[in-house]
């Protein structure tokens, strides 16, 4: 492991000196060890290092791993950047939930040391890539670890989203929205509308709706090798405002009337260091407190 790049959330950076603490503490490990260090731009002056800051869009460029300090925002952020160059992932959790993440903050000087002794496995998540059809030209593209959401927006009541599964017509829903998420996903927005929780080793796509104007609307799970293609109609009078698709909740793209949304499983995945300290069932019942009063 010769060069590692820190992306350090700014806004708990600046919240919380604890955080520029352990930042701190992680560079100065990982240059005693001979390793070159850099520095998402914003954090590098904070954090005593201005010289070996580089644009966030450039960590993934000029290291080997990326260590996140965030919550599971920041850990998305940074995959949908190191994916496509196969760079893997640590998670240091400052969030709340923190799902994505490996350790915490107090035990980030043992994780280092794990990391650089190569005492680790990779965790490989598959993703989703989404493409915006407008008049039969891709009018944008993205990558997504967990999810691709369909909304209303605006005063809009609700949203009418035929849905097709490889050409064939599953269902049309009048609703809020729809989720097309990955099994990452699976337990984030899809979860509080309602979706199920899936193994991430299980590779499949899931479909639910969000708060849907009909009793039988069920979430769905679907092959990975499925190509879904959505079409959204806002409905109203006055002609209410446009659909928006937003990726892993971070980035929005407002629809035409004609879009058609294809969503795929991506040929990019998330790779995410492990260091063997419990498996998903362990960090689900932590997470959701399952079997505590």
């Amino acid at each position: 492991m010769r060069s590692v790049g820190l992306l350090v959330n700014v806004e708990k950076l600046h919240a919380d000196p604890q955080v520029a603490r352990v930042a701190r503490e992680a560079v100065r490990f990982l240059e005693q060890q001979g390793v070159a260090v850099v520095l998402n731009e914003a954090s590098a002056g904070p954090l005593g290092r201005p010289a070996r800051g580089v644009p966030e869009e450039q960590l993934a460029e000029r290291a080997e791993v990326l260590v996140v300090f965030g919550g599971d925002g920041t850990i998305l952020h940074a995959a949908r950047a190191a994916a496509p160059r196969g760079i893997p992932i640590l998670g240091v959790n400052l969030g709340g939930f923190g799902f994505l993440a490996e350790v915490n903050d107090l035990e980030v000087g043992d994780a280092l040391a794990r990391l650089r002794a190569g005492e680790y496995r990779l965790d490989e998540r598959m993703m989703l890539r989404a493409r915006v059809l407008r008049r039969d030209v891709v009018a944008g593209e993205f990558l997504a670890l967990n999810d691709i959401v369909i909304t209303k927006s605006g005063y809009a009541r609700l949203v009418r989203l035929r849905t097709d599964v490889n050409g064939d017509h599953l269902a049309t829903y009048l609703a809020d929205g729809l989720i097309v998420a990955t099994p990452t996903g699976s337990t984030a927005y899809s979860l509080s509308a309602g979706g199920p929780i899936v193994h991430p080793a299980v590779e499949v796509i899931v479909l639910t709706p969000i708060c849907a104007h009909s009793l039988n609307a069920r979430a769905v799970i679907v092959a990975p090798t499925d190509v879904i293609t959505v079409r959204a109609r806002p409905v109203g009078t006055p002609p209410p405002a446009p659909p928006v698709l937003t990726v892993d909740g971070q980035q929005g793209f407002p629809l035409e009337g004609d879009d058609e949304v294809r969503v795929e499983r991506s040929p990019h995945r998330t790779r995410l260091v492990r260091l063997g300290r419990g498996g998903f069932y362990t960090v689900l019942r932590n997470k959701l407190i399952w079997g505590e009063r």
